[in-house]
């Protein structure tokens, strides 16, 4: 197994990268558990993808080993993109996720059912030991609920609905087959399987 540091401290995000980077013989390891602090990192890019290429990049100068990072966000059309690329920073980089779900069912609260339509989005840059870069970009369409729904997942998960079932009441096989971060690690999958001796 060779590993590789996943830039972020969400274990439920490490665990889905492991679940579809596993059969590469890829052991996903984030910098605090090889005991190398990250910093914080200013994510000042205007796109998905540039936040995770400055992730992956800032990562691959403190380890020089390979590194995975992804940006990822909810992107509601009644709301022109918002929260888009301020995801995790919408109601407050700290506040929970039930309140920033609160905040937005707020926002949505005189929205038709039929206007309620959003996608999720995920970039995700990968950084070989060679340097080279490998930037994917996965999404998956769908509609905000009325209300929470499921104990699974995280995030926006339990309002964001597909098929009328909140992201939070999938199994992780489901979830994996129709999320926007499972569609992009299966594109990261398909480029790596033919880099292996690179790694």
């Amino acid at each position: 197994m060779t590993e590789f540091i996943i830039a972020t401290n969400n274990k439920k995000k490490l665990i889905e990268i492991e679940r579809i980077l596993a059969p590469l013989g890829i052991n996903p390891v984030t910098a605090a558990e090889k005991g190398i602090d990250l910093g914080d990192v200013e994510e000042n890019g205007s796109t998905f993808a540039q936040n995770a290429y400055i992730k992956a990049k800032a990562a691959f100068d403190k380890c020089g080993m390979p590194v995975i990072a992804d940006d990822s966000g909810l992107c509601v059309d009644a709301l022109n993109g918002r929260p888009g690329i301020y995801s995790a920073r919408y109601g407050g980089h700290d506040s929970p996720y039930s309140v920033k779900i609160g905040m937005l069912l707020e926002e949505l609260k005189d929205v038709p059912a039929e206007q309620r339509t959003a996608h999720f989005s995920c970039a995700v840059c990968c950084i070989l030991k060679s340097g080279e870069v490998i930037a994917v970009e996965g999404r998956c369409n769908g509609e905000i609920a009325a209300s929470p729904s499921g104990d699974g997942g995280f995030g926006y998960d339990p309002v964001f609905t597909v098929d009328g079932r909140s992201f939070a009441s999938l199994s992780s096989e489901e979830k994996d087959r129709l999320s926007h971060r499972g569609n992009a690690l299966r594109m990261l999958y398909n480029e790596l399987r033919t880099r292996k001796e690179e790694f």
